[in-house]
């Protein structure tokens, strides 16, 4: 059963590299229809850069996912070398991973909220001026249409894998 609960902590592992891999990808893309968004609404372009907001895999946006995926990828090591701190390591940081995700999951479901919390935090008031609903939906319009599929099934395999994973240790 430590096979399993390895093969789901690996491709956990590899859902959470995809993130940064698809937003180096196309955050360019998705930076420059964000752009084009703001000149629409008459808002300086510039504000993106003073700001520090980004749509690239740059900073913690690639750093977060590549540490989850060390993490469960020497996880996976050690049930498969089937060491005696596999199953509590496995208990800790796979259940982390469910509640991270879930959090990632719900900052999706509410992130014209919490982006214009954020913008009115700033501080800026060109920034708070920005009508963030069509900012985003611009952004997230340039990533390609699977993206979207992507998405989901990044969710099902963290979620899933590691659900697996948990049960898998507790029999093994």
């Amino acid at each position: 059963m430590n096979a399993l609960a390895a093969v789901m902590q690996l491709l956990v592992a590899v859902a959470f590299v995809s993130i940064p891999v698809v937003r180096h990808r196309f955050g360019p893309a998705a930076k420059a229809a964000a752009v084009a968004e703001l000149r629409r609404q008459n808002v300086r372009p510039e504000v993106l850069e003073e700001n520090k907001l980004r749509f690239d895999a740059g900073g913690h946006e690639t750093a977060a996912p590549v540490a989850v995926a060390a993490i469960m990828t020497a996880t996976a090591a050690l049930n498969l070398a089937d060491a005696g701190l596999a199953p509590p390591m496995t208990w800790i940081f796979s259940s982390l991973v469910l509640l991270m995700n879930a959090v990632i999951v719900y900052s999706n479901l509410t992130a014209v909220k919490s982006v214009q919390a954020a913008f009115r935090r700033k501080g800026d008031p060109e920034l708070a001026r920005v009508e963030v609903a069509p900012f985003l939906k611009a952004a997230e319009n340039a990533f390609p249409r699977w993206g979207r599929a992507q998405v989901y099934i990044r969710n099902t395999v963290v979620f899933a894998g590691s659900a697996i994973a948990l049960i898998a240790v507790s029999f093994a």
